[in-house]
């Protein structure tokens, strides 16, 4: 297996908490988002991911380049340690919380996006640093009535053990740590990442722990 990753990439990052929580092997491939113009837009890179963003994953059967698509892969192909619950219904909820941060947070201070802001629309620093906090705030607030309002809220987003939930809310509280965001605000999901980040699976994720940490 091969994931083509950047140690700060939040997508990248879900995908290796997948990997690490299912105990695979896999090889990581750095892609560099700001070296050499950003190595995603090379055409090499291209080849495997059209969209020239990261991750892309592949193994032996397929190349899938969405980390939603790549959990739930890993998922069906490894059933061992389940990411998604047994009940449909469960499955429903996890990938609603999912959802929630892989559309209505991450998008929107990607970094392709803040290119956009400070290039293009000519926003200095403190106004793309208001803009990424007011929506990644926005976004937490959604998820932090959802996860509050669920019975199905355990210890972890869904239950007792660590599913693709979680693997998608710990890199977006990172993420919001980044930008000096206090999660204090979100009880749920405050506690959700602590109970996580001390895992060995989310330890070994870490952007801090990847080949090309900086």
């Amino acid at each position: 297996m091969k994931l083509y990753t950047y140690f700060r990439s939040s997508a990248a990052y879900r995908v290796r908490i997948a990997l690490n929580l299912k105990g695979l092997h896999y090889d990581a491939l750095p892609v560099h988002l700001l070296k050499d113009g950003g190595q995603q837009r090379q055409e090499e890179y291209r080849q495997i991911n059209p969209s020239g963003l990261v991750p892309a994953f592949q193994d032996d059967r397929i190349t899938l380049t969405q980390s939603m698509a790549i959990i739930e892969y890993l998922d069906e192909r490894f059933p061992a340690v389940p990411l998604l619950p047994q009940d449909v219904a469960g499955r429903a909820r996890v990938r609603e919380l999912a959802q929630i941060i892989a559309c209505d947070i991450h998008p929107l201070n990607n970094l392709r996006v803040l290119r956009y802001l400070v290039h293009e629309l000519k926003l200095d620093e403190d106004a793309k640093n208001a803009w990424i906090r007011h929506w990644i705030g926005e976004g937490l607030a959604s998820l932090e009535a959802h996860l509050a309002r669920d019975p199905a809220a355990g210890p972890f987003c869904h239950g007792g053990a660590p599913t693709m939930a979680d693997c998608f809310l710990v890199p977006q509280v990172f993420n919001a740590q980044r930008f000096d965001i206090d999660i204090a605000a979100y009880p749920n999901i405050a506690r959700i990442n602590a109970l996580c980040v001390d895992m060995p699976a989310f330890v070994a994720a870490h952007p801090s722990k990847q080949p090309d940490a900086e």
